[in-house]
């Protein structure tokens, strides 16, 4: 068996859209993937409305936390595949040097932390990025990752995050 391939999720607060995408690739990409997110000025906490969208689809919640892309640019971290930003503001951002030059790809998804209102607004509107998350890594699954080289599986991981 060859190594798992490791993909990175970032966001600016990484307290829900990385949260949920790092949550779904674990649970989706069995033995060939581990997924990580991070953010560049973590919240320090997971939305509540994020851990309540992972119970709902059946997804395992225990050691999601908040914290600093800074754990993933030192020495020692797990080296990465892949990186993808979900949110804008991180997209735009100076992120870090990653070692191994991982490829890299922006799937922006609307932020349902942001939304206020009824508790039943919130609730879809975090499952509409659950919904899209789990829609994007469920076409990355389905990428033949092994046999594209780097400039063709780039454009791969570029097109699936305009869908």
């Amino acid at each position: 068996m060859t190594k798992p391939f490791n993909v990175l999720f970032l966001c600016t607060g990484n307290s829900a859209r990385s949260i949920l995408a790092e949550a779904i690739l674990n649970h989706r990409g069995g033995r060939n993937f581990r997924a990580y997110s991070a953010g560049s000025h973590p919240k320090g906490r997971v939305h509540p409305h994020a851990l309540e969208q992972l119970r709902a689809a059946g997804l395992p919640t225990e050691g999601l936390r908040s914290k600093s892309w800074d754990e993933f640019a030192r020495p020692g971290a797990p080296s990465m595949d892949f990186v993808f930003t979900v949110c804008d503001s991180a997209a735009a951002e100076t992120c870090p040097v990653w070692p191994g030059q991982p490829v890299t790809a922006h799937w922006g998804v609307a932020d349902p932390a942001a939304v206020s209102g009824p508790n039943e607004e919130i609730a879809r509107v975090f499952r509409d990025a659950f919904v899209t998350l789990g829609r994007r890594i469920d076409l990355f699954l389905s990428l033949p990752i092994e046999k594209l080289d780097a400039l063709a599986l780039k454009k791969e991981v570029e097109q699936i995050g305009r869908r």
